[in-house]
């Protein structure tokens, strides 16, 4: 399933949600004017390198402070279905979660989810000399966040089954929990980091949302049904 947008109003354009999506695509083209040599030297110097949190002594030519990568490789991206998949549910989730966070208290929250995320893999793997990018961890947080404000909104979603193809309405706790057991099942079979997807820092980010949305969202907003009914 693929969702494509969901049936949930807001009260307020997501500005904040805007300006991450425009600053991670800008952050990517910017990768490719670089070229392959100077793109992989670029996202080597950003990335995050969980050796290099744990073992201080790890030096890697041109790379800024450990600490700082935290931040930076979640404006990093390994490719087009990567930037496309991230920004794409960044868009869907993160409108709704900033309109009952308010503007401030969303990037506040959307850097807590990915910097938790991001050291819980660096945790589960702290020899790894595998560069760490990507917004997942900050937007699975997003996730976690939806799933609890907004557990029966309507998410148009894509279903491919073979030469079966259409767009059906499903739930929101339907959709974001079929996801969060993907990720789970994934870092079970793989060991956590497999095949180049940080999937326990997207189980972290996940869980973070959850535990971190209650101390964010306005007073106003009620976990599982927002401010009034929203999803006829």
């Amino acid at each position: 399933m693929i969702p494509l947008r969901d049936i949930n109003p807001t009260e307020r354009f997501a500005i904040v949600t805007l300006i991450l999506i425009v600053l991670n695509c800008a952050v990517f083209i910017y990768e490719l004017t670089l070229g392959p040599t100077g793109g992989e030297a670029f996202l080597l110097s950003f990335a995050f390198i969980p050796k290099r949190l744990f073992y201080p002594d790890t030096v890697i030519s041109g790379t800024i402070p450990a600490t700082a990568t935290l931040f930076t490789s979640m404006f990093l991206h390994g490719g087009w279905l990567h930037i496309a998949g991230n920004m794409l549910y960044l868009w869907i989730f993160g409108n709704n979660v900033e309109d009952a966070t308010g503007r401030v208290r969303f990037f506040i929250f959307y850097v807590l989810c990915g910097l938790f995320a991001a050291y819980v893999h660096a945790f589960m793997n702290q020899s790894s000399l595998t560069p760490m990018i990507g917004a997942s961890g900050a937007i699975s947080g997003v996730l976690g966040a939806y799933l609890l404000l907004y557990p029966r909104a309507r998410v148009v979603t894509l279903v491919i089954l073979g030469f079966y193809i259409r767009t059906v309405e499903v739930p929101a706790m339907i959709v974001l929990g079929l996801w969060f057991v993907l990720q789970f099942l994934s870092a079970l079979v793989s060991s956590g980091s497999g095949g180049g997807v940080a999937w326990y820092a997207h189980i972290a980010g996940f869980a973070a949302g959850i535990i971190l949305i209650g101390l964010f969202k306005r007073r106003d907003v009620l976990f599982g049904g927002g401010r009034g009914d929203r999803y006829q």
